[in-house]
């Protein structure tokens, strides 16, 4: 559950996956994006940590998604393929992503309040021993970074209410490649 750690981070997720090199060490490359100043967390543990984590989603793209998040989409499919590293790193965030915003955009459930979440979560924990465990200030982090994050990706509007991403083609099939599933991350892309 560390995607407690900020938010989207797509400035970040950027930098990281134009400077990283298939094979690298994780060490060389951390040390030279802090040298860099990447993060504009102030403390160099927050940064350490936030880097990390970015670093870790985006190893969750292929090479060819990487490559097109950097050359091709503009910034709301930059935004959709964060989102979907983000899913990929976390199973609790897929599943939330599929089981909760996909099936509400479905039956046209669009308002998202907190209550949602909290609902998800409850289900989750009975099933999962780890997510009933969690302390309450911890479930209410999660849920106030999630919801960034699902603001910051365009999947959240402002007022609570779901709205659709419209992927282009090209960028339906670099998913599609690597797993024709992942659409449902985003709602109006795969039932």
């Amino acid at each position: 559950m560390s995607f407690s750690v900020g938010g989207l981070m797509l400035n970040e997720s950027l930098i990281i996956a134009g400077t990283y090199q298939p094979g690298e060490q994780w060490a060389d490359v951390r040390e030279r994006l802090l040298g860099q100043g990447v993060s504009t967390l102030p403390k160099l543990a927050s940064q350490t940590r936030a880097l990390r984590e970015v670093f870790d989603r985006i190893g969750h793209l292929s090479d060819d998604e990487r490559h097109y998040l950097l050359t091709e989409a503009d910034r709301a499919e930059q935004q959709a393929m964060i989102w979907l590293s983000v899913c990929r790193s976390y199973r609790f965030v897929h599943e939330f992503a599929v089981e909760v915003l996909n099936e509400r955009f479905l039956s046209w459930r669009l308002d998202m309040g907190q209550e949602v979440f909290d609902l998800f979560l409850a289900e989750k924990a009975e099933q999962d021993l780890s997510l009933a465990q969690l302390s309450s200030s911890t479930c209410a982090k999660l849920r106030q970074v999630l919801f960034r994050i699902l603001r910051e990706a365009g999947l959240l509007s402002v007022e609570g209410r779901i709205q659709p991403v419209w992927l282009s083609g090209r960028m339906k099939r670099l998913i599609e490649e690597s797993n024709p599933a992942d659409l449902r991350v985003f709602p109006g892309n795969g039932g």
